[in-house]
């Protein structure tokens, strides 16, 4: 009785120390990915989800699955190369926290590479692609130093970010390739993201110059603001035409796209910066569901 009391009690402490050892890995993955439930994983998935014309609901957690997996592979590279920028800005990501270090990250980073070619073999030779290309982006990105070129890094970013859509609708459409709405949809986020996506990179001045990062807000920090007024209400107004909104809703994305053009131009501290992005990550998003007056003309009033 003894012998069998000991052994229960082993067992017990065996499923503990597994279930602490899944639970801290468990954080660990949410940690690398944290900060852009709000960037990517929202926005991305509003987009699928309007442009996609069938929505099953096993597809779905395959698309979210996809774009998560593709996200924290992107993230995991991205970050054992930023350690230093992230003790300034972020000390709470898993390598300047100390949970996994940069080797052990860097070893992660090329088994999700894997992993994530595998997962896409399951939705056929256009998702395969599409993940191939997002590896590729990766390894420019991080490995051969283009994430400290303004220009170069825009570009990486829209790669990056179409890759994301690409994947996640072809895998919801559960079809081999985009019909011609999602395919536009998918166009006007690409100009979307190069002509707006540096607004995320007014609040890491900071970081990005210890790095030697010569991002847009550094290389011409008044251009760039004068830049962002004038191109969020521009570009409301175009989407709003092109996608054929009505007047009250083309009114109200457009001062949208002015007001937060305009906090960015006057608002410049570092907190305030933050403030900026959340509000472009809102208008962003809005951007992602004027396509669904291609199909349902939800937006015509």
């Amino acid at each position: 009785m003894g012998c069998e009391t000991n052994s229960e009690r082993l067992m017990l402490r065996l499923a503990a120390t597994t279930l602490r050892s899944g639970l801290h890995h468990v954080k660990t993955a949410w940690l690398f990915t944290r900060s852009d439930f709000k960037t990517i994983i929202l926005p991305v998935m509003i987009f699928t989800n309007v442009v996609s014309p069938r929505h099953n609901p096993l597809a779905l957690s395959y698309s979210l699955c996809w774009l998560w997996s593709h996200l924290f592979q992107g993230n995991v590279s991205n970050q054992s190369y930023s350690a230093p920028e992230d003790l300034l800005n972020k000390p709470w990501r898993p390598v300047p926290s100390g949970r996994i270090s940069v080797k052990d990250s860097r070893t992660l980073r090329w088994g999700l590479m894997v992993f994530c070619l595998g997962f896409s073999s399951l939705f056929g030779l256009n998702v395969v692609i599409t993940s191939a290309v997002f590896t590729v982006l990766v390894v420019i990105h991080d490995d051969f130093g283009l994430s400290g070129h303004p220009i170069g890094k825009n570009l990486l970013n829209v790669g990056a970010y179409v890759s994301f859509e690409l994947g996640s609708t072809l895998i919801l459409s559960e079809e081999p390739s985009l019909d011609s709405t999602s395919r536009t949809a998918l166009w006007c986020s690409a100009l979307v993201i190069l002509t707006t996506i540096h607004v995320q990179d007014f609040a890491d001045v900071n970081g990005d110059r210890m790095l030697g990062r010569r991002t847009l807000p550094i290389v011409a920090p008044e251009g760039s603001r004068i830049y962002i007024l004038c191109v969020l209400p521009s570009i409301s107004f175009a989407l709003a035409s092109f996608w054929s909104l009505g007047p009250l809703c083309s009114a109200l994305f457009t001062f949208m796209g002015f007001a937060v053009g305009l906090r960015c131009f006057l608002v410049r501290d570092e907190n305030g910066d933050h403030i900026n992005y959340w509000l472009y990550n809102i208008w962003l998003i809005g951007a992602h569901l004027l396509p669904a007056n291609a199909r349902f003309r939800v937006f015509a009033w």
